[in-house]
C-alpha cells in the first residue's frame, strides 16, 4: 500500500517548492477527512481541543497507518498529462475529492496563475492505495 502523489514537471519547480507541493498532497487526504468529519469540542485543563470522528478504511490502517508510510512521486508532462489521470482513477472507483484530489498554489511565490482563480494546478494527490491500483495511475 502507497500515497502516490503526480506532480507536473513542466513547472520547473524549485527543489522547496517541489518540497512543499508534496508536502501539501501528503496533508491533503488527511486534512480533507478532518474537515468533513464530525468535531466535538472539549475543555482539558483549561485548554481546547478538538474530537474528530471519521471512518477510515480497514484496508488502510492496516496496511498504512499500523506498517509502512511508503510513498511514491511521479511527474506528468504538463496540465493535459496530469488531468488524463483522473478518469483513470474514476474507472478505478475512486472518486475525486474523496480518494483523490487537486493541488492548486495560490501563486503567492514562484508559480504564475493559469485557472481563473488565480492559481496554477501543480498535482494530484491520492489516499493510501493498493499498489497494483498506484501502478496503474502513474503509468
Amino acid at each position: 500500500m502507497r500515497r502516490l502523489f503526480i506532480i507536473r514537471k513542466d513547472l520547473n519547480l524549485s527543489h522547496g517548492k517541489m518540497s512543499a507541493m508534496c508536502s501539501h498532497c501528503a496533508e491533503a487526504y488527511w486534512t480533507n477527512l478532518m474537515r468533513k468529519a464530525n468535531i466535538n469540542e472539549n475543555i482539558v485543563d483549561g485548554k481546547k481541543f478538538y474530537t474528530f470522528s471519521f471512518d477510515v478504511e480497514a484496508n488502510i490502517v492496516d496496511n498504512y497507518i499500523n506498517d509502512r508510510f511508503v510513498k511514491t512521486i511521479c511527474e506528468a508532462k504538463n496540465l493535459n498529462d496530469l488531468l488524463k489521470v483522473i478518469p483513470r482513477a474514476k474507472e478505478l472507483g475512486l472518486v475525486e475529492g474523496v480518494d483523490f484530489g487537486l493541488i492548486n498554489d495560490a501563486c503567492l511565490t514562484e508559480l504564475t496563475p493559469e485557472n481563473e482563480d488565480g492559481t496554477c494546478t501543480v498535482g494530484i494527490w491520492f489516499k493510501p492505495l493498493n499498489d497494483d491500483i498506484s501502478h496503474i495511475l502513474s503509468k
